[in-house]
């Protein structure tokens, strides 16, 4: 049983990987960009909280090291992946309708919606320097995941 809406997310964000596989990747995301976050500086992170001292009652915002629109990610990927993929825009009521097709709940699709106006609104857009304030390193590169995913076939 799902308790809070955003475990739902979890599978509406896995299925982006089937379209992207097909050639397609349409949301509703405008041009903003977004500081792509890699999950192993997220994990590295986490461990850190959680295994010292000195960041209690602290809040970090984990991001990546440079914003890409997700077009230009979608073009990395494609070149990475040796394979022809394109970004396209859809408005917010027919992504909503889409991931209601989907199965999703309302409560999933009002979460999803709200996370995209707010990168479309580009309260998301700035890279941070919290990877480098806990970790002492900088953050992965969104090109690092590419070349690592599309090494495993992610996209092909």
């Amino acid at each position: 049983m799902v308790d809070h809406p955003a475990e739902q997310l979890q599978p509406e964000l896995r299925r982006w990987r089937a379209p992207l596989r097909a050639g397609l990747l349409a949301l509703p995301i405008g041009s903003a960009p977004e500081p792509f976050i890699d999950v192993q500086d997220v994990a590295d992170v986490a461990a850190v909280l959680l295994t010292s001292d000195g960041h209690y009652e602290k809040a970090y915002e984990l991001s990546g090291p440079r914003a890409l629109t997700f077009g230009e990610a979608v073009e990395m990927m494609a070149e990475a992946a040796g394979q022809a993929i394109r970004f396209a825009e859809l408005t917010p009521e027919a992504y909503r309708a889409e991931l209601v097709a989907g199965g999703a709940s309302e409560d999933a699709v009002e979460e999803v919606d709200a996370m995209f106006a707010a990168m479309r609104a580009g309260h998301l857009a700035e890279p941070t320097d919290a990877v480098r304030q806990v970790l002492g390193r900088e953050p992965a590169g969104f090109g690092d995941y590419v070349a690592r995913a599309a090494a495993t076939g992610a996209w092909s």
